[in-house]
């Protein structure tokens, strides 16, 4: 007889593991050179089919275990991270929620991931593509199996940056790497959320496992107004991630990746992740009614949203995706109206249908040979609402101007400044010096080697620490002192004076001024 209280945990453990391990061989084998281009592509498809249906096997083993003996709610493997009276554990839960959604989670990516060995043949990014899918499958496990915010938190930033790498699956298309720094910028917003949420769980609550929150809230008098505060910040960052209105712009622009990315990242599974979050803070919920109608409010704009956008559309990935955010809108308002047992019916159904329609949109494509669907009259003979429709009600316009071209422009500044002034205050190589080409890379290497037999070579710390000192004292030597005439000494005292004028100009600059009174008063607090 097997004992379940010693399978369950290692089963639990490995089930978001397995995709992670696949991810890592598969990137092992690529910088080894084992499965690179197509030679390498069985291999691969190998790796990552067998983790997936390994992983999936082991959730439907949890799944039939739990509805034969009941659901076995938390399982705690250890503790990860302990300081003083916060306490983060190792912990999975594996109630009704949890396992639906992880069974439904692999299910999905493993029809999808034998759907993309087939669609991506002889792609240049076979393997990188299967490294990101399998990266993003154990990040969504992780978020709908982790007991506690922390380690969701953690799964919730994989999945972002596995997005943000298959949206620039194509990287050197810029439009590719524009949209994928759109949908990085704007999840940010919604991960500050998150990890305020978390803070504020930490210090008013003193715990971050789901389960102990509820009671945390019902023991403390003041819960009402902290309560609405933290899940507020996770309403945010549910909102981020299923596209609601106000963000829904980038995940429009997230269609820029292969299809079957698509698919499984916007169509049917990270789409749900906010509403799964929600689904998880049903007990919270229900402790702040006036958030619930917040809810019910942005799931119905986003409804209208998406129902007269999806209606001027012309392609047929747009038309699905402007109609996975209607059906998103309405598990939102199933959310704010209590039904959440409907909301989450609604989302495998959903889930499971558009992860088929997008799979489907190729060949769809290719057997379609009319004109797509004319605009209501309704709709065409209202000029101003037609206008705002074909425009998205402006809301793209309206996210570059507020979050996207201020972090291109801060990022810009903070490139500016590390090649303007860091760089040249440690002694770095600017992008322009750094070594591009394997020849360049072999002259410099040779160059250190001839170097290092005129000095030695040093062993232990302090013969390292000697052959540093005498590495710039060469370097001293040679291109100032033994110069002719004086002329090396000169050359790096004017190389000096102009290094101090380039910093004084960048310093008379109002941004890098206001940077270095900012730093002052860190230094000084």
């Amino acid at each position: 007889m097997f004992d379940m209280n010693t399978i369950t945990p290692l089963a639990v453990a490995l089930i978001p593991i397995l995709p992670l391990l696949a991810a890592l061989a598969i990137a092992l084998g690529f910088i080894f050179n084992w499965n690179r281009e197509e030679a390498g592509e069985k291999e691969t498809a190998t790796i990552t089919i067998s983790m997936a249906t390994l992983s999936f096997v082991l959730t439907l083993f949890l799944s039939i275990s739990a509805l034969l003996n009941g659901q076995q709610g938390k399982i705690e493997l250890g503790q990860w991270l302990a300081s003083g009276d916060f306490l983060v554990k190792v912990s999975f839960l594996l109630d009704y929620l949890s396992l639906t959604m992880a069974t439904l989670i692999g299910f999905i990516i493993l029809i999808i991931n034998r759907f993309c060995i087939n669609y991506l043949h002889r792609e240049a990014g076979f393997q990188r593509f299967f490294i990101l899918l399998s990266v993003f499958h154990s990040a969504m496990l992780l978020i709908v199996l982790s007991g506690n915010a922390v380690l969701t938190f953690i799964g919730w930033e994989l999945a972002g940056v596995s997005s943000y790498l298959l949206i620039a699956y194509s990287w050197h298309r810029e439009t590719a790497t524009r949209n994928a720094g759109r949908a990085f910028v704007t999840n940010r917003i919604g991960d500050a959320g998150f990890l305020l949420a978390i803070a504020f769980c930490f210090y008013w609550l003193g715990t971050v496992e789901w389960d102990e929150m509820l009671r945390a809230m019902q023991s403390k008098a003041e819960s009402p107004l902290f309560i609405g505060i933290i899940v507020a910040g996770f309403m945010m960052a549910a909102f981020a991630k299923s596209a609601q209105f106000p963000f829904s712009p980038w995940i429009t622009r997230a269609l820029e990746g292969p299809t079957p990315s698509s698919a499984v990242f916007y169509g049917s599974i990270m789409v749900h992740a906010g509403v799964y979050l929600l689904l998880r803070l049903e007990p919270l919920l229900m402790q702040v009614p006036f958030l619930m109608l917040g809810i019910l409010f942005i799931g119905a704009v986003t409804v209208i949203y998406s129902y007269l956008v999806g209606l001027v559309q012309t392609d047929i990935k747009s038309s699905f995706m402007f109609a996975t955010l209607l059906q998103v809108g309405l598990i939102m308002i199933w959310i704010g109206l209590g039904l959440f047992t409907l909301a989450l019916v609604h989302l495998v159904i959903h889930a499971i249908w558009r992860a088929y329609q997008f799979l489907h949109a190729p060949s769809f494509m290719q057997m379609v040979n009319r004109p797509a669907r004319p605009v209501p009259t309704w709709l065409s003979n209202k000029e101003w609402l037609y206008t705002a429709a074909l425009q998205r009600f402006w809301l793209d316009d309206t996210a570059n101007w507020l979050l996207t071209r201020p972090t291109q422009a801060l990022a810009h500044e903070a490139q500016v400044f590390d090649e303007q002034v860091i760089d040249r205050m440690t002694g770095m190589p600017s992008q322009a010096n750094m070594l591009n080409t394997l020849a360049s890379w072999e002259a410099h290497q040779q160059g250190r080697f001839e170097l290092q037999s005129e000095i030695g070579i040093g062993s232990g710390l302090l013969g390292k620490t000697m052959q540093a000192i005498a590495s710039i004292l060469h370097w001293f030597e040679d291109n100032l002192v033994l110069k002719v005439s004086g002329d090396g000494l000169i050359n790096g005292l004017d190389y000096l004076g102009y290094y101090i004028e380039k910093i004084d100009s960048l310093l008379s600059k109002p941004r890098y001024l206001l940077l270095l009174i900012m730093a002052t008063f860190v230094i000084v607090l």
